[in-house]
């Protein structure tokens, strides 16, 4: 029976350069809800902006980076579009080249024993996508409505070839949409209003869920989490519980539709810092549990929150030392063997 009250998860990137040594860890530690791993320090073309960039319109990599190229702009956009109409997902694949972790996964999980509650993938979230890179004129693609729309559909259509590509596989299918930009939403630092961010998430989000995935938001930072619970299709929402518990709570209100309406927490209980070193996984469930009552003294309903109850790193551990992924992933196991206990 599908359950992922207290499975374990991960954020996504880890610092291995093997894409099997880095499955080695996810299948030991996160078992239930394995994911495909990105392996920044394997190549430069596994970072989060590179490894989604192929076949996006007037977006070229050059020496590593991306540089945009707008020449032709007509020719490129009536091409892109034709793609998009037409469904072909597969000429948006993210390549080997790109992300050797993928073909690993999902070769690991065809001869995979029983047990797989959901696999996982992810995408890096239009915000931070388009807030990262600049036009010709120095201006955010963020603010481009044109390329922040080809964007929104670039990443929707990699997301989908994800679910193609897990097809066979055992479990649900998971995507998360990864939006550490959106961790300050609200200064000066994230200029965009909460309708932009709501719509566009929520097309990617309501397009997944029709193709019958759960679909996730993962966010680091300590942002307006009403703008994820009031997004459509979002059924997962992935935040800091060891740093920013208390900011989260604020949200209460918030959160007791999203819980009602089977909305799943993620919580990020895991320091990827040093605090890690010194923890148990005791001390970890404590401190998720204090978050779970003080929720429940705030009107949520602590059964649903229970249910509907993942557990991961607080973030990606791509740039930490390898010697430091073990200890870390044997603290998220210990805190999801007590929860699901």
């Amino acid at each position: 029976m599908f359950s992922l009250s207290g499975c374990a998860t991960g954020i996504g990137s880890l610092p291995f350069t093997d894409p099997h040594e880095a499955l080695d860890v996810i299948m030991r530690f996160c078992p239930q809800v394995p994911f495909w791993p990105q392996l920044p320090k394997r190549s430069l073309k596994e970072g989060m902006l590179l490894q989604y960039c192929e076949n996006i319109p007037c977006l070229k990599v050059e020496a590593g980076s991306i540089v945009f190229n707008g020449s032709d702009i007509d020719a490129q956009l009536e091409a892109f579009y034709e793609r998009v109409i037409a469904e072909d997902v597969e000429y948006f694949k993210i390549s080997s080249e790109y992300a050797a972790g993928i073909d690993a996964f999902v070769s690991r999980l065809k001869a995979a024993d029983t047990g797989i509650q959901a696999v996982k993938g992810h995408i890096t979230g239009p915000f931070t996508f388009a807030a990262s890179l600049k036009d010709e004129k120095g201006i955010a693609l963020l603010h481009e409505p044109v390329f922040m729309q080809v964007i929104v559909k670039s990443l929707t259509m990699k997301a989908l070839w994800q679910l193609k590509r897990f097809a066979g596989l055992p479990g649900e299918r998971i995507i998360f949409m990864d939006e550490p930009y959106l961790g300050c939403f609200g200064s000066a630092y994230t200029p965009v209003n909460k309708e932009d961010v709501v719509s566009g998430l929520g097309e990617i989000a309501s397009t997944l869920q029709a193709a019958g995935a759960l679909v996730g938001v993962h966010c680091c930072g300590n942002t307006d989490w009403s703008i994820f619970t009031d997004t459509p299709g979002i059924g997962i929402i992935n935040f800091d519980a060891f740093d920013f518990l208390d900011k989260f709570i604020l949200y209460a209100d918030n959160l007791k539709g999203y819980v009602a309406k089977g909305g799943i927490i993620c919580w990020g209980i895991v320091p990827t810092h040093d605090a890690a070193l010194n923890l148990t996984p005791q001390e970890l469930v404590e401190k998720l549990t204090r978050g779970l009552q003080l929720l429940e003294n705030k009107g949520v309903n602590v059964d649903l929150l229970r249910k509907n109850l993942l557990v991961s790193p607080a973030c990606g551990l791509g740039a930490l030392a390898v010697t430091k992924v073990e200890p870390i992933f044997k603290l998220l196991s210990g805190v999801s063997a007590i929860m699901r206990g």
